[in-house]
């Protein structure tokens, strides 16, 4: 059955704060394996004029991710997810995300639309610091394959 077209601009409450972690942007730029010393270093990040570590673009997939996990998990909308695969993702960003921030995610159904047989879904995830300033915009695009194994 199709997804539910009318969830469009639904939008589901904040996530819980996430702080994040100098250590844990040290471990996730190591797991990417990327080496520059803003991400993990506060004397390289603080030379290039901020506070402190920033995290790399990337970072915010997995708070964007589980954030999301609200729709993805809506009974009412009607998503198979045993169907689902990760279509494409993309950051937009107000600022860096940097050690010391504490974040929450609201997540958005953007759109939804059937191609080919497959429901493709799209959601924004909002990410804001404790005062309420937007960080960065996630946009995460599922699709749903068609039970006829498309």
């Amino acid at each position: 059955m199709p997804l539910d077209e009318t969830y469009v601009g639904r939008t589901y409450p904040p996530t819980e704060p996430y702080e994040v972690g100098r250590e844990k942007i040290r471990e996730f730029a190591e797991a990417i394996g990327e080496t520059n010393g803003v991400y993990t270093d506060p004397e390289v990040a603080r030379a290039l004029g901020y506070p402190d570590v920033i995290a790399p673009p990337t970072f915010v997939f997995s708070i964007s991710y589980r954030a999301a996990g609200q729709v993805i998990h809506d009974p009412q909308l009607g998503l198979d997810y045993s169907r689902v695969v990760h279509g494409d993702q993309g950051f937009t960003y107000a600022r860096p995300v940097q050690a010391g921030d504490c974040l929450s995610v609201t997540s958005t159904i953007e759109s939804v639309r059937s191609m080919a047989g497959n429901d493709i879904l799209v959601v924004r995830g909002d990410v804001h610091d404790k005062s309420g300033e937007l960080v960065v915009t996630a946009r995460t695009m599922l699709v749903a394959r068609g039970a006829d194994g498309k």
